[in-house]
């Protein structure tokens, strides 16, 4: 006999509101809440649960009534205690009404989702001091970057057509948008990381911030250092050796998010690639002794002129590699790859594994091409070094860059195609 029969269903559902409410009572109970505390917002909660278990015998409308009378129990609660303190906020009353409506949607709906919503109320009640401290962290030009992410997020992406258009029917402006709010998150979470660590850090923390704000910007920034400052070269090494191996981590997460059905195909040369990558960064940053190092200043990653860049540039790579595969041949997408990865690795990778997902080029293909521009990137770099850094960080990292180069190569020539 299972669980199931022993215990009827609605007497589960009660338990687990009783739970619910029990564990936010407790986090407002050890918080000291005068408004409500432990036994309140069990009660509050298995009320949700009463009214919902009646719908079906009296009606919807005894939800509807239950919830009006926490939020006038709340609303007494909020002026006899918030009276006397004007700084009070209404958390607690918002939590009470939180927790009346997942009591009811433990009968009335998945018991699952309420037990998410329940635990995550006590999560945010709990996190209030942690909240806190970010947010004093957070400056004016890092709110005013969270809030351009925003804007290119929730206000324009939504807006845009989406349906394909132009030469081949390759462009479709939702798509691409979608990619570049896709690329500056990442950008974003790497400057938000940037500044809560600060500009003094390891240089195995600095390669990995500055692969995921920019690894082309951290290389101009670490190669300037050196022109004048010999003696920082192998510092400077280790931090683009580290940012460029992050391009790589960009490429597996940008392909997860794309194209995910081929994501299995893709991630183990990328990952071959990487651990690599990931091996001479590690060993050259372990003779150092873990040095620290002062990151270069960064700029905001969501300005909106960087965004329409971005997206132009994979309009244009998407529109390439379609002229090149309908009118020169799928051959001459390696020459393609090449020329697209010299600046930019992100965009022949999302254009590539978006024709991958529709099955437009198989997965073999995508993560050949994917690997040829990453190849055609460290070149960039290199001359980037050679024009900007002095010459014992062109010699490191020329030789740094040929043992990932090679490795890459090697992938492409030997792993096996399935």
């Amino acid at each position: 006999m299972g669980y199931d029969q022993l215990v009827p269903e609605p007497l589960t559902d009660l338990a687990i509101a009783l739970g619910l409410g029990l564990l936010v009572g407790l986090q407002r109970e050890s918080n000291q809440s005068r408004a409500a505390g432990l036994r309140t917002f069990a009660i509050v909660t298995l009320s949700g649960a009463m009214c919902a278990a009646l719908v079906p015998s009296v009606g919807g409308w005894i939800v509807a009534a239950g919830f009006i009378g926490v939020v006038a129990l709340a609303a007494m609660s909020y002026y006899a205690t918030g009276i006397q303190d004007g700084s009070r906020g209404l958390t607690t009353e918002m939590a009470l009404l939180m927790m009346f409506l997942v009591g009811a949607y433990v009968v009335i709906g998945d018991p699952r989702m309420a037990v998410v919503v329940g635990g995550s109320v006590a999560v945010l009640l709990q996190a209030k001091a942690p909240l806190r401290k970010v947010v004093d962290r957070l400056g004016e030009d890092d709110m005013r970057a969270i809030m351009k992410f925003a804007l290119l997020s929730l206000v324009i992406l939504p807006v845009l057509p989406n349906r394909a258009f132009g030469p081949w029917g390759v462009l479709n402006l939702f798509e691409i948008w979608l990619l570049v709010v896709l690329i500056v998150g990442i950008n974003l979470a790497g400057y938000i990381a940037y500044k809560f660590v600060g500009a003094d850090t390891s240089a195995l923390l600095g390669g990995v911030l500055g692969g995921l704000i920019s690894s082309t910007a951290t290389t101009v920034s670490y190669s300037r250092r050196t022109k004048d400052q010999d003696n920082g070269a192998p510092l400077a090494a280790v931090v683009v050796l580290i940012a460029t191996a992050i391009v790589l981590v960009r490429v597996i997460i940008e392909v997860a998010v794309v194209a995910p059905r081929i994501l299995r195909s893709v991630v183990i040369p990328i990952s071959i690639v990487l651990a690599v990558a990931v091996a001479v960064s590690i060993f050259v940053w372990w003779r150092l002794h873990g040095r620290a190092v002062e990151m270069p200043a960064q700029g905001n990653p969501t300005m909106l002129r960087a965004a329409l860049t971005f997206g132009a540039l994979y309009a244009v790579v998407l529109l390439g590699v379609a002229w090149v595969r309908h009118v020169l041949g799928e051959s001459q997408l390696y020459l393609a790859a090449a020329v697209a990865g010299l600046t930019d690795v992100d965009a022949i990778t999302l254009s590539t594994a978006k024709l991958a997902e529709a099955n437009a080029i198989d997965a073999a293909r995508a993560w050949h091409l994917i690997l040829i521009a990453y190849i055609s990137n460290l070149v960039f770099k290199a001359g980037i070094v050679a024009v900007l850094g002095s010459r014992k960080l062109l010699l490191r990292v020329v030789a740094l860059f040929a043992i990932i180069g090679v490795a890459a190569a090697a992938v492409i020539a030997f792993y096996p195609v399935r």
